[in-house]
């Protein structure tokens, strides 16, 4: 695969201490610059759409909306946006959301150095990257028919907050949705995976594999 001269990338992640681990790794590199940091879902959203980088590298699991729900604002802001997730969740799922939603590529935090690299270089080319062990799980997830992925992306949110632990009026807030949208939400997640408490969806998330980090 050819590389692309000087790759411009944004890494998103909400540990100061992370994000500059990558930011050495990357910039080692003589055709990548780190040109942008964000911290947070909503600080992403406004740092990509002024930065424009080449590929934008995305971890999901930070305070406020959240990587999921930023990548879903950046892709509609921009379509043809080139996003990389770099997560610690190994898991289908999030495989699933987050290649639905728009990302070109996605590595776990656990892999080799050199697999983000390369996957940097696939997605700043268009392609798509799957660490090989997200692939393998994703197309077993896709063949099994698990009840949670019939539910949207919104509902997901919300499985995985009430599963660990948060309240309606918690999500709420989190989510930046009236108590009432969320409470709604709530419902659907509990009829769509039959379960009548929070202990019922807690265990089911366990089993499923989900991070509930």
């Amino acid at each position: 695969m050819p590389k692309i001269a000087h790759i411009r990338v944004m890494l998103t992640d909400d540990h100061a201490v992370v994000r500059a681990g990558f930011r050495r790794l990357l910039e080692a590199n003589p055709d990548i610059e780190v040109v942008a940091e964000a911290g947070s879902g909503e600080q992403a959203y406004l740092v990509y759409t002024r930065e424009r980088p080449d590929v934008l590298v995305l971890d999901l699991a930070m305070p406020g909306i959240g990587g999921l729900a930023a990548l879903r604002r950046i892709r509609a802001h921009d379509p043809n946006a080139r996003v990389l997730v770099l997560s610690v969740h190994e898991d289908a799922q999030f495989t699933t959301r987050a290649i639905e939603a728009g990302a070109l590529g996605y590595v776990t935090k656990r892999a080799v150095p050199e697999i983000l690299v390369e996957a940097v270089r696939a997605v700043a080319a268009g392609r798509q990257f799957l660490e090989r062990e997200v692939a393998q799980s994703l197309a077993l997830a896709r063949a099994s028919g698990e009840p949670v992925q019939t539910l949207t992306d919104r509902e997901f949110d919300v499985f995985r907050l009430l599963a660990s632990g948060k309240t309606v009026a918690e999500i709420a807030e989190l989510m930046h949705i009236s108590p009432k949208t969320a409470g709604s939400h709530q419902t659907a997640v509990y009829h769509k995976l039959g379960v009548a408490n929070a202990a019922q969806l807690t265990r089911l998330a366990i089993s499923q594999g989900i991070d509930l980090d």
